[in-house]
C-alpha cells in the first residue's frame, strides 16, 4: 500500500525528515521539536542513519544554543526530543541552557512506565535531567506558551501528544506532529504501526481537517522530507495538498 506514496529500500526503510520549526517572534526564539539527537545506540544508528543537523542549521540561521528561549516537544519519542540534551562530562545537560522546555505530563508519565509496546521510543536522558533541574515544565492539557503560541492535545499516536499552534496576523500554522507525520498520511485511515490508538488517529485527523481546511491553516509536517509544510484542501472528497 505505502509503495504508492513512497518507495522503501531493500531493508524496507523509507527516507524521512525530522523537521524542527524555528519561530522568531522578534523578542523570542522558539524551537518546536529537537529531532533525533546523538544518543542512539550503534544498532539504532545503523537502522535510522540520522544526519544530526539541527545545531548546524541553527548556526546557519545565526543562532547559538544560548539564543533559544523556548523549546516545545509535541511528545517525548526520541526522534522529537533528541537534542533536548547533550552529554557533558558524562551527564546529560540542556542543549539550550537558557530555554524553558515544555511537554505534556501525561506523555512523560507514560514514558516512565517503559511498557514493552513502546519503551524503545523513550530515552529518559532526553527529558528527565530537565525535569529534575526545573527547566522543563510539564503541562496538563491545552496551554498558551507565549503570545501567539499555544498547544492542544491531539491523541492517537500517543495518548498525550500535543500539536503546536502559531497564530499571527490573522493566520494560523500548526505543527501537527505525528498525527499527520507526512503528506503520505493525509488519508484519515492510513495510520502507522507506531500509533498506539489508531482509531483516535482517524478521529482526530477528521477533527483537524474540519478546522484546518476551511481556516486555510498552514500544516507543518514533522517527517516529510520533501514537503515540510502546506495548506490543505478537499479534492473529489479526499484531503490533498493545496495547489
Amino acid at each position: 500500500m505505502w509503495e504508492r506514496k513512497v518507495k522503501p529500500d531493500e531493508q524496507n526503510r523509507i527516507y524521512a525528515g525530522a523537521n524542527s520549526t524555528l519561530v522568531r517572534t522578534g523578542t523570542q526564539n522558539i524551537l518546536i521539536e529537537t529531532g533525533i539527537g546523538n544518543k542512539l545506540t550503534p544498532k539504532m544508528k545503523s537502522v535510522f542513519m540520522p544526519k544530526e543537523l539541527l545545531l548546524e542549521n541553527l548556526h546557519l540561521a545565526g543562532l547559538a544554543p544560548e539564543d533559544i528561549d523556548i523549546v516545545i516537544n509535541s511528545h517525548l519519542h526520541f526522534d522529537h526530543c533528541g537534542w533536548n540534551t547533550i552529554y557533558r562530562n558524562g551527564q546529560a545537560v540542556a542543549t539550550f541552557p537558557k530555554a524553558k522546555y515544555y511537554a505534556q505530563e501525561g506523555e512523560w508519565r507514560h514514558g516512565c512506565l517503559q511498557l514493552e509496546r513502546d519503551r524503545v521510543s523513550y530515552i529518559s536522558d532526553n527529558y528527565d535531567p530537565l525535569i529534575r533541574s526545573g527547566q522543563m515544565q510539564l503541562l496538563n492539557g491545552p496551554a498558551e506558551i507565549a503570545p501567539g503560541i499555544s498547544v492542544a492535545l491531539y491523541p492517537g499516536h500517543t495518548r498525550n501528544m500535543q500539536a503546536v499552534f502559531i497564530r499571527s496576523g490573522g493566520q494560523t500554522a500548526c505543527y501537527i506532529s505525528d498525527l499527520i507525520p507526512a503528506t503520505w498520511h493525509l488519508h484519515p485511515t492510513w495510520v502507522m504501526a507506531y500509533d498506539l490508538f489508531p482509531l483516535e488517529v482517524i478521529e482526530n485527523r477528521h477533527r483537524y481537517y474540519d478546522e484546518a481546511i476551511p481556516g486555510n491553516w498552514l500544516t507543518i509536517f514533522t517527517h516529510d522530507p520533501d514537503i515540510p509544510w502546506a495548506r490543505l484542501e478537499t479534492v473529489a472528497g479526499k484531503v490533498a495538498v493545496k495547489g
